[in-house]
């Protein structure tokens, strides 16, 4: 590790820049955990500039742990949507309701206690305990693993365990125990506005003539990753079932994406197939057995949906029909009005927008 007045040489120096040139956000202007987790949550997967009009919307409907408790998970999904990855609402539900009821609804203050809150991990605890309480938990989040990546010039890689323990210790030991919190947001702020992945301006870096990466000129080449996550390719068919001024939702359950989170009638194949070919299956036929008219109005071959570990490729089927199959009651009937109610994902949301008008 460093020499401590090397140490504290760089954190001088990221303190101060910092200082100059941080983002005024708002949940750096509070020290309320609620508050910091809600907005730590809502960044693991979303960019800044995204998260903001998020975070307000949430946080002004559901302003302290006590009311993001007591509200329905529906709603909570609902106010989520847009964001994706919704394992994160459920998660802050339920910690929500672990803190009213193991904590008598005050936000617990040791990380082992914020630890135990379902969602929460090493990075999330360390973030809510130094920016809240002032602790001295050194917060590694990508930014992080890239600037010490090049700053030290380590190519250990940071998705596997050996390499995340590494570069957690060395963010410790740079960490100023005096001003944790400052020297953290001023860390993930530096490689989120100055350290950023590609093509950073290393000449007009404040820690240039300290970076070691940078000499040994591999600074696009940190960090590093052990190897790039295998994507499944799946096949959505969604059938926009309506009639009688209805329309059929489903709730997805099981430990799928989306889970909880609503749908139009879905038909997964292992490989795109064509009206004709869906329109054959059984499962197709059983589901609109002994209706007499059924009506394709528009098909739709929307954008592949890329998800972390997935790539989806769906196509939508607005089908009008003038009764309900024994096989449809197994779905909920909404008004046609009321569909936007309910909360979906970010691809259903998208084919709602572009069947009201926008792009057709």
């Amino acid at each position: 590790m460093l020499q401590y007045e090397s140490e504290l040489e760089i954190s001088r120096i990221l303190v101060g820049w910092y200082e100059t040139y941080k983002r005024e956000l708002p949940w750096r202007e509070t020290r309320d955990p609620y508050i910091i987790w809600i907005s730590e949550i809502i960044l693991q997967q979303t960019r800044v500039v995204q998260g903001l009009e998020y975070f307000l919307r949430f946080t002004e409907r559901f302003p302290d742990v006590a009311s993001l408790a007591v509200a329905e998970e529906d709603e909570v999904l609902k106010y989520w949507q847009g964001l994706g990855y919704y394992s994160r609402a459920r998660n802050l539900h339920a910690a929500a309701q672990q803190i009213m009821n193991d904590f008598d609804g005050v936000f617990p203050r040791t990380r082992e206690e914020v630890l135990s809150l379902r969602g929460i991990g090493d990075y999330t605890a360390a973030a809510i305990c130094s920016f809240a309480y002032r602790l001295p938990y050194a917060t590694v989040d990508g930014n992080v693993f890239r600037v010490l990546a090049r700053l030290f010039d380590v190519d250990l890689p940071i998705d596997v365990g050996e390499g995340k323990k590494y570069f957690t210790a060395l963010a410790q030991s740079l960490l100023d125990e005096r001003r944790p919190d400052l020297f953290n947001q001023a860390m993930m702020e530096f490689g989120a506005l100055q350290c950023v992945p590609k093509s950073p301006d290393c000449e007009c870096c404040p820690l240039n003539g300290k970076c070691l990466g940078l000499a040994a000129r591999r600074v696009e080449r940190l960090p590093v990753k052990s190897g790039k996550t295998v994507v499944k390719p799946r096949y959505f068919n969604y059938l926009y079932i309506h009639g009688q001024g209805m329309t059929l939702l489903s709730k997805r359950t099981g430990n799928d994406i989306w889970r909880n989170l609503y749908e139009f009638p879905l038909i997964e194949t292992e490989r795109a197939v064509t009206w004709e070919e869906l329109s054959g299956m059984a499962v197709f036929q059983e589901l609109f057995d002994g209706i007499e008219k059924v009506e394709i109005t528009r098909e739709y071959v929307a954008k592949k949906h890329v998800l972390s570990h997935r790539v989806i490729y769906p196509v939508f089927y607005e089908i009008r029909v003038d009764s309900f199959s024994e096989s449809m009651e197994k779905y909920l009937k909404v008004p046609d009005d009321r569909v936007g109610e309910y909360a979906v994902s970010r691809l259903i949301q998208s084919y709602l927008e572009v069947r009201d008008g926008l792009l057709f």
